[in-house]
């Protein structure tokens, strides 16, 4: 529980700030209307998937897609590409805060869902919060640099260059 809540929150912050540096937009807009935290941070979760993939065991003989599935076989869920099904996002490359309905399944579904996806929401929400009133700008200063892992999507090295809000700026709660 311990690794799993470090790996995927910390990754999923580090992929909002590099989604969020790649669109000064939305870093803007987000930083006038705090009521878009939230929202943005389902689509930082959805958008970065920072859980790669499980491996499941179909527990009774189902047909999805066309496609027959045995029950006893073993798959392999891929949530990076379930969470850019054009089925069921408008424009799944887009980073958009402001996306509703967003269901991304970054923490996994039902009996598998990850144990710890409501404290991840509040720490990225914290996070989020606490640099919409400190930071005025994000510039990625040369190229991100990706964890080579099999499991977890995330960013090894992320060098930013972060322009401070002016004091009245930063006092303002978000």
């Amino acid at each position: 529980l311990i690794v799993a809540g470090n790996e995927t929150t910390r990754n999923a912050i580090s992929g909002g700030v590099h989604a969020l540096a790649n669109d000064p937009a939305s870093w803007r807009r987000l930083r006038r209307d705090p009521a878009l935290v939230p929202t943005a941070v389902e689509e930082i979760l959805r958008h970065g998937s920072p859980v790669i993939h499980h491996a499941r065991t179909a527990a009774r003989d189902v047909e999805l897609r066309g496609v027959k599935i045995s029950k006893g076989e073993t798959l392999a869920l891929f949530y990076p590409s379930a969470n850019r099904d054009e089925t069921v996002f408008d424009a799944p490359e887009a980073f958009r805060i402001d996306r509703r309905p967003n269901p991304h399944l970054a923490f996994g579904v039902g009996e598998h869902v990850c144990l710890g996806a409501h404290l991840a929401r509040i720490e990225i929400e914290l996070v989020l919060r606490h640099l919409a009133r400190r930071v005025e700008t994000f510039e990625v200063l040369g190229p991100v640099e990706r964890l080579a892992s099999a499991n977890v999507g995330g960013i090894k090295n992320l060098r930013v260059r972060m322009r401070m809000a002016r004091l009245e700026s930063a006092s303002k709660p978000a």
